[in-house]
């Protein structure tokens, strides 16, 4: 064991700073919460690259006495608590006294500050922990820090930040929730010398919501205002036509405190059980009110987490306040006609009616009996795809089908016999013996029909093939897809007139981040003014599917990636576009279009599964039809 030595002071400081100041983002964090604490009206922050070159902060709070400012500097020391009893009756933001000693260790720090009723301020200087200057100066009521050089002497915890636009996200979703949970004050964001982000101060939570999140959300709020055993819950939620991918626009805030809490997390999410499909979450912007005395929020060094004393009591209040909101309101979503109009127009699917052949001779044979005409019950006579042999190749109806080149399926290598080998796992090696999907065996395919508006009938060598038609066109569109994905080709739709979104700041910062990706899936965008953007192209082969809808889910799916969105995860999306897009189940599709599917389902790379493992064709043999009628045994 080695010899044990008391650390030095600097070495202590920047340890407690890689509790604290864990990127720009929490040095933000800390000052601004610091600036609300001080009472101020009005609160800008400036970066520049990220906040790794540049942090300015500036309030029009009551400021720093000149003999508090050194002293400021020091672990541990605050204005907020005097003892540890205090602790159970905080209601500042911060209160540890660890923030500005935390980020003058890693960072070169500037204050300028002035009291009210001072007549000058001061300039005061530290880098690195120690200090430099301090002197008379000039300036405003209030205080301004100014943080250069983030990490400059910990280069270590520097190269573990992510690129200058994700950490600038970061400190953009972190400047929308402080205004959301302090409305009563002015907010103003600048990153790189451009506006992202300026509040009036009215304190109109709803004014907020709309200049963050925009138009579509702002008018599809509820709100919320309950007051039961010294809780008080004010807000809004949003109707389930609202509901998003992930759990980013879920925001509550208890006493103006920006926190995460599983008990009302579960609250919200329970509320919506029922009105939200399934990997949905809701909208909520919630303010808590509780007695200090009921929460514990020295839990965490960032102050993220609290613990309550009655947290089964909480979460029936929300459950309840919430529950009884969403039953109390019509909820009916309005469909808006589409006028738009696109360039590229999409043949119509033909209606064809015909029923199947043996019902078809049933019918005649009644007819010749009884000339009088037949009213058919077309709700019981579904329509089914009358018998044939593919003499010739068919012609493919889709025009917006692009033809990819066929690719060979090679006879996988035997293996030896496994015991218990899955059983769909056989079916799929059958599929591939059989050769099913080759040029050769589609001359000689019997196409039965279409069973429960959903699988596909195919008669070929003394088997039966049952095809799922949304698994197999989920798997033509994603292949086509990812084809042109990896050659930068995609085939675009253009729209005419353009869609028009409006983001919210990180759905903003998540769009120019991966432009690129979206590009090479075939979507086009065009900046229009403020957070709004203009979608002037989809990819071609996602018809019948709005692009809006599937800009936006992408966003959601990749608030969570990292900085540079992987290969396997862009498969993930593409894998979720083709899905949507796909014929589904129950829906009628002609004999034309089945044909053309198993035309281009023939060209996959690997036609048995969809994109996600479910089979795309399973297959029954003679034999085994025979043994289940008994006919062998």
């Amino acid at each position: 064991m080695g010899k044990i030595e008391v650390l030095d002071e600097e070495t202590i400081n920047k340890i407690a700073a890689g509790e604290v100041v864990e990127r720009p983002s929490s040095v933000v964090k800390e000052l601004v919460e610091n600036a609300v604490d001080a009472k101020a009206t009005a609160v800008t922050v400036e970066i520049q690259e990220g906040g790794t070159a540049l942090i300015r902060i500036t309030d029009n709070g009551s400021g720093m006495e000149r003999e508090d400012i050194s002293r400021a500097f020091l672990r541990h020391s605050t204005s907020k608590i005097r003892k540890a009893e205090d602790l159970q009756t905080i209601a500042s933001l911060g209160f540890r006294g660890e923030a500005l000693s935390s980020i003058s260790a890693v960072a070169q720090v500037e204050l300028l500050t002035k009291t009210a009723h001072a007549m000058t301020g001061c300039r005061y200087r530290i880098d690195g922990g120690i200090e430099k200057t301090m002197e008379d100066i000039g300036c405003p009521d209030g205080t301004t820090f100014i943080v250069r050089q983030l990490f400059y002497n910990t280069p270590a915890r520097r190269k573990f930040l992510k690129t200058n636009t994700t950490e600038a996200g970061y400190i953009s979703d972190l400047m929308a929730r402080l205004a959301m949970s302090h409305p009563e004050i002015s907010f103003k964001f600048i990153n790189n010398r451009q506006n992202r982000l300026h509040t009036s101060g009215n304190g109109r939570l709803k004014d907020i919501i709309y200049h963050i999140y925009g138009r579509e959300i702002s008018t599809n709020i509820l709100p919320v205002d309950r007051s039961l055993d010294g809780i008080h819950m004010t807000g809004f939620i949003g109707k389930p036509i609202i509901s998003r991918g992930n759990r980013s626009y879920e925001n509550y805030f208890i006493n103006g405190r920006y926190v995460k809490s599983p008990v009302i997390t579960q609250a919200i999410e329970d509320a919506y059980k029922t009105f939200t499909m399934v990997h949905k979450f809701p909208f909520a912007v919630l303010h808590f009110t509780l007695d200090t005395k009921e929460l514990d929020v020295n839990v965490h060094p960032t102050k993220m987490e609290v613990r309550f004393s009655h947290g089964q009591e909480l979460y029936q209040f929300v459950y309840e306040t919430i529950r009884n909101i969403l039953f109390g309101r019509d909820l009916i979503p309005e469909v808006k006609p589409d006028t738009r109009k696109e360039t590229v127009k999409l043949p119509e699917k033909p209606k064809q009616t015909f029923p199947e052949p043996f019902e078809k001779r049933r019918l005649e044979a009644i007819q010749q009996v009884n000339p009088k005409p037949i009213i058919q019950n077309k709700p019981q006579i579904k329509p089914q795809i009358k018998p044939q042999t593919a003499e010739k190749p068919r012609d493919i109806e889709k025009a917006s089908v692009v033809q990819t080149p066929p690719v060979t399926i090679k006879k996988p290598i035997e293996e030896p016999q496994v015991p218990n080998k899955v059983k769909e796992t056989v079916q799929q090696y059958e599929l591939f013996e059989a050769g099913l999907l080759t040029k050769e065996a589609r001359l000689q395919h019997k196409l039965i029909g279409q069973i429960f508006e959903t699988y596909w009938i195919v008669e070929y060598d003394g088997k039966l093939f049952i095809i799922d038609q949304h698994a197999a066109h989920e798997k033509v569109l994603y292949e086509k897809l990812m084809k042109r994905f990896r050659e930068s080709q995609p085939m675009i739709q253009m729209l005419q007139p353009p869609m028009i979104l409006t983001l919210s700041m990180a759905e903003i910062d998540l769009l120019n981040r991966y432009m690129d990706e979206f590009k090479k899936m075939g979507f086009e965008f065009e900046a229009f003014g403020g957070k709004e953007y203009a979608l002037r192209g989809v990819p071609s082969d996602l018809y019948g599917f709005s692009g809006k809808e599937m800009v936006v889910e992408l966003l959601d799916s990749l608030s969570g990636e990292a900085d540079r969105i992987r290969v396997d995860a862009i498969g993930d999306r593409i894998a979720t576009m083709a899905c949507k897009a796909a014929v589904k189940g129950n829906m009628q599709i002609s004999v034309k279009e089945a044909d053309a599917l198993i035309e281009e389902l023939l060209k996959a790379e690997n036609p048995y599964t969809c994109p996600h493992g479910r089979p795309t064709i399973i297959a029954m043999t003679k034999t085994e039809l025979e043994k289940r009628f008994k006919r062998i045994v």
